[in-house]
């Protein structure tokens, strides 16, 4: 029987990199979206063509709304899809110093990038009660730089939540966690404007998505592994070589 991811956020950048990545791999997909109908629908379609004896679909929910996030997982088990993979890829990304942030900068943050993954882990866990759970954190995790006041505390949330879940789900479930660099443009920007943030790191060059899917098969195949993050950042996370 082949296995079932649920990936947030699948329908577009990495996120739609892990589900290609896993898809290819043999896993059934769940393209969870929260914006991107059409996007979701088009990738469902497109995974389906190419792999017709595998299972995609899509799912709507906007995890700022925490009665969306909460119904979520019950709605797949009602339609009788056990998911064997959680990965908590889905956040939003603003700055704002700590003196500068207002309550809704800070709810916005919290709500899509620890509450829901701290929900959708705790519905995930009682539902389907075994399998992986990986989360997407970021190398922020590591130092303390407040432009992004409340994106970070969110994810040094998300990370000893990480820990926490690890140390009580064991052995039934792993969890575990991804931290990427450079990987990616804002959609704005095109790759020079990649290569120069690169430039600040030690390997000197983007990763692209590829460190990131290496990562998670690395996670999937290491049965032993749990509560641990790995940073697939060139170094980023060690700070500047004065």
């Amino acid at each position: 029987m082949k296995q079932t991811a649920l990936i947030t956020g699948a329908s577009k950048r990495i996120g739609r990199s892990l589900t290609e990545h896993l898809a290819e791999k043999g896993w059934n997909v769940v393209v969870h979206y929260n914006s991107s109908a059409k996007g979701a629908d088009e990738l469902v379609k497109e995974l389906s063509d190419k792999y017709p004896n595998q299972q995609f679909s899509a799912v709507q929910a906007n995890l700022a709304h925490p009665d969306e996030v909460v119904g979520l997982i019950p709605q797949l088990a009602a339609n009788n899809i056990i998911v064997d993979l959680l990965v908590n890829n889905a956040s939003v990304f603003d700055r704002g110093y700590l003196k500068g942030t207002s309550l809704e900068l800070f709810n916005s943050q919290m709500d899509v990038n620890l509450k829901a993954p701290f929900f959708l882990i705790r519905d995930f866990s009682n539902y389907f009660k075994t399998g992986n759970i990986i989360n997407f954190v970021d190398t922020r995790v590591t130092v303390n730089a407040s432009n992004f006041a409340a994106y970070s505390i969110s994810k040094k949330g998300l990370w000893d939540l990480t820990k926490m879940a690890a140390l009580e789900l064991a052995p039934d479930i792993r969890v575990n966690a991804i931290a990427p660099g450079v990987t990616l443009p804002p959609e704005d920007e095109d790759e020079n404007y990649l290569e120069k943030l690169a430039q600040g790191i030690p390997m000197k060059k983007p990763g692209g998505v590829d460190p990131i899917l290496k990562s998670l098969d690395y996670i999937l195949e290491n049965d032993h592994l749990t509560g641990q993050l790995l940073f697939a950042d060139g170094g980023e996370n060690l700070g500047k070589n004065l």
